[in-house]
């Protein structure tokens, strides 16, 4: 095997595929990246770490097909401290591999690329869900921070995507949060289907999605998924089992629905929340009077408090809720203003938006105990 290509293609290519690499494992090749050149001017890095492979193609120049496996963390280092420089690469019969660039040159011992575990095929190649690449990006990163890391409920360490018609569906919950994203698709798919996607897997997505209209495709079958995002191919596979029924946790109706500045009741969440720590934890109380909403809270280093002025009128109410759950939801929001339904201190508290229903945000209370 022997090639040549840009230093920053290369780079970048490296960066990608070895998301997908073992940092440890009892077996080395899952530690390298499987690297082919072809005849057609294209090179393949390839990670796979048994539950997940991510496959980068990019443009180079081939003197001579052929593959090898090198180790990912070596390879990337090198390629990393070389000068910004067309790099050649050649692999030897014997598998000893050089990577050169200007004066600098290396030597690495590659592994037999025969002996590398294949990807996993996905028997769906033809019915692809098809949305741009900043939509799912934000679908996802909107969602996903609800997710479940118990792993007694395998399901829930994962996003469930529903597909209805044109309409798409993700939601995520961890028995204390809900999150729900919405969007239409520009085509209807062929069948309506829902699946679960690992979370992992949904934050490696995520870094490789553009904040572009570029289109990705998506690829279910019954066992696997296949996430198609420019040059870049990604396979997993999915979570079984039962989700959550997570539209009949949703309250159908709310004894008061005010309107809040995003911003501003989040940085009176932050201030309130200096005192909280994962050492001392306690939760945010929130005295909903009239249209003022008073925010305290107790630690054994002290007390905080704060008030917000929000659109509406609410009955006397007081609820607590777990700081880092309230923010994380209302970041998550979308836009400046979100309606916010109350129903009582021991119903939870939903984020919407102001008009529509991209999404839907939920988070249970926590008990107070009293003052």
């Amino acid at each position: 095997m022997q090639f040549s290509c840009e230093k920053s293609i290369l780079q970048e290519a490296i960066v990608t595929a070895s998301r997908a690499v073992s940092s440890k494992s009892s077996i080395a090749l899952l530690e390298g990246l499987l690297i082919t050149a072809d005849d057609t001017g294209c090179l393949t890095l390839c990670g796979y770490n048994m539950s997940m492979g991510i496959r980068v193609t990019i443009n180079a120049a081939i003197t001579e097909p052929g593959s090898a496996v090198l180790n990912a963390r070596l390879f990337g280092d090198m390629i990393r401290k070389l000068p910004d420089d067309v790099i050649f690469v050649e692999t030897n019969d014997n598998l000893l591999t050089t990577i050169r660039c200007g004066k600098a040159m290396f030597n690495l011992v590659a592994s037999d690329a025969q002996d590398f575990p294949e990807l996993p095929e996905v028997e769906n190649n033809e019915n692809p869900i098809i949305l741009p690449q900043s939509m799912l990006k934000s679908m996802i990163s909107q969602t996903i921070f609800a997710v479940s890391d118990n792993e007694t409920k395998p399901v829930l360490t994962g996003c469930l995507f529903e597909l209805e018609g044109q309409e798409l569906h993700v939601a995520a919950v961890d028995g204390y949060r809900l999150s729900v994203r919405r969007e239409t698709l520009e085509a209807p798919v062929s069948q309506d289907t829902k699946f679960v996607v690992p979370g992992m897997t949904l934050r490696e997505v995520e870094r490789i999605l553009a904040e572009s209209d570029e289109p990705a495709e998506i690829y279910p079958d019954s066992k696997h998924i296949l996430f198609r995002i420019g040059d870049t191919v990604l396979i997993t596979r999915l979570l079984e089992g039962e989700f959550l029924n997570y539209r009949a946790a949703i309250p159908a109706d709310a004894s008061a629905v005010i309107t809040a500045d995003v911003r501003q009741l989040v940085s009176s969440i932050e201030r309130v929340s200096l005192i909280v720590s994962e050492k001392l934890k306690n939760p945010v109380r929130m005295e909903f009077d009239g249209s003022l909403l008073k925010l305290s809270c107790i630690t054994t280093i002290g007390k905080s408090y704060d008030e917000y002025v929000y659109e509406g009128d609410v009955p006397h109410l007081e609820i607590g809720f777990n700081n880092r759950y309230l923010l994380d939801a209302l970041r998550a929001c979308p836009s400046d203003k979100v309606k916010i339904s109350l129903k009582g201190s021991l119903n939870p508290i939903v984020f919407t938006p102001e008009e529509g229903e991209s999404f839907t945000y939920l988070v249970l209370p926590v008990r107070l105990k009293a003052e």
